[in-house]
């Protein structure tokens, strides 16, 4: 049930909450914070904002135009559980005080404006997403980097590399193999409660909670699922997710980690994410073509696949994104689409006769992307396949995995890397800035944060592993 800003203040006074907590999303993805005392907060706070500094948010205003304000949703609140004292938080949107406007590089407000875009099209009216983010759970985490030295250590009860360690108590074993760790009860499982916690925890906030199991990979990999929801309640939903498991984990003595890559020659992580349409409170995906899909989701998934190498720009916008989308993992790196296989990566999941149920899975995506920007992209991506009508080409119904190298060679595949994704972006981008969700402003900032301060520090630093390969030569 919808909540008013009146409501809120009901609440703040009934409950006589102290703090106000609002929480708004920086550009790479990143929750930051601001606690205020409740007289700080009014009923104009809900229409003009709370103002702050902006001038130190990555990827936002330089100092001389930094006031900036952030308008809380109602919609968004709970009391936080990993708060002391008793704290209501609330989810903003950043808004720019000399115009008014939303803020054009807030990352919320440009999901606003995906849906007002769809809106305007008269394809739907709700767009549905659906994230199934995976993590890992280690007890140790060191690394370092400078001028002279590198190095990264991770280390979980459950890795297969501590089968020989000296144990505390005595080792017990029941390290999950590399592959293999889809499923296993306990003992094996070792995270079993926490992830109990993790999922309640979440439910107590509004999340609609489904499951929790063990992922495939060794060293603690696992995922938990959330409901699908409109497009901003999902990415909300998301950051809640990131942010509860992470500190239920620190109560428990334990780290978590989206990296989509953190351990060599095992499964990584990664955020498949499920979409569809809507319209008038009816599904636009089913029908009677393909795997019972409509004419118009075929073309939405020739959206998605044609345009794939600049959105994984978005929706996997890390150098560590790369190394998970390799052959061999089960990773989605061919750009193909079909029912049930889990080697394409476009899936129609199985769902029966029910219209409402009808949807498609794109596996690409991991969850270091800011899911406000991956959302809005992927489904300005499938309007601009429906608008133009692109066809997908024929579903590719076989273990991709099992193909030839030379009818593998015949399937488009994603970037190998962050710079050829960034690359494929700054050629292939009118289907985001088209309906004004994006400005090329941000896409250009976007640009060239990535690779002032990720893609060309990573190139610029010697790898460990060249050691081994170089030193000697």
């Amino acid at each position: 049930m919808s909540k008013t800003p009146q409501d809120i203040l009901q609440w703040i006074e009934n409950d006589n909450i102290e703090l106000i907590d609002l929480k708004f999303i920086d550009m790479p993805g990143i929750w930051q914070h601001l606690t205020l005392h409740k007289s700080q907060i009014d009923l104009d706070s809900f229409d003009a904002g709370v103002a702050f500094d902006g001038s130190s948010i990555r990827g936002w205003k330089a100092i001389n135009e930094s006031d900036m304000c952030m308008v809380p949703d109602p919609n968004t609140a709970w009391i936080d559980p990993f708060m002391a004292e008793p704290t209501l938080s609330m989810i903003c949107t950043i808004k720019e005080p000399r115009t008014g406007e939303l803020y054009d590089r807030c990352p919320r407000a440009i999901a606003y404006k995906a849906i007002d875009y769809l809106a305007s099209t008269g394809i739907g009216d709700t767009a549905f997403f659906g994230p199934e983010a995976e993590f890992f759970i280690f007890d140790d985490v060191r690394f370092d980097q400078n001028e002279h030295s590198s190095y990264y250590y991770v280390d979980s009860v459950e890795g297969r590399w501590n089968t020989g360690r000296e144990e505390e108590g005595g080792n017990l074993a029941y390290k999950p193999r590399y592959k293999e760790g889809y499923f296993p009860v306990a003992p094996t499982d070792t995270s079993q409660d926490m992830r109990s916690e993790m999922l309640l925890t979440m439910g107590k906030l509004g999340v609609p909670i489904e499951k929790h199991h063990h992922e495939v990979a060794t060293g603690g990999q696992c995922e938990l699922g959330i409901r699908f929801g409109e497009l901003v309640e999902a990415a909300d939903w998301l950051m809640i997710y990131k942010y509860c498991i992470k500190n239920v984990a620190k109560k428990w003595g334990k780290t978590i980690t989206f990296m989509p890559k953190p351990l060599f020659n095992d499964n990584g992580s990664g955020m498949h994410t499920h979409q569809s349409i809507w319209k008038d409170g009816q599904p636009t995906f089913f029908g009677d073509g393909y795997a019972n899909l409509s004419q118009t989701a075929l073309w939405y998934i020739g959206g998605i696949l044609k345009h794939a190498p600049a959105l994984l720009a978005f929706t996997n916008p890390s150098t560590n994104s790369y190394k998970r989308l390799v052959p061999g993992f089960e990773a989605p790196v061919n750009l193909a689409y079909s029912q049930g296989n889990r080697s394409a990566s476009v899936r129609i999941p199985l769902t029966g006769a029910n219209p409402k149920a009808k949807r498609l899975e794109f596996r690409c995506p991991d969850a270091t992307s800011n899911p406000y920007l991956a959302f809005a992209a992927m489904l300005c991506a499938g309007i601009d396949g429906i608008k133009n009508q692109i066809d997908p080409g024929s579903p590719l119904d076989v273990d991709i995995y099992d193909l030839s190298p030379e009818e593998l060679a015949k399937i488009p595949s994603t970037p190998g890397s962050l710079l050829d994704a960034l690359k494929a972006l700054e050629a292939d981008q009118e289907f985001l800035t088209v309906g004004g969700v994006f400005t090329e402003d941000f896409i250009t900032n976007w640009i060239e944060y990535k690779l002032d301060n990720e893609v060309n520090p990573m190139r610029l630093r010697p790898h460990p592993y060249e050691f081994a390969l170089y030193y000697d030569v």
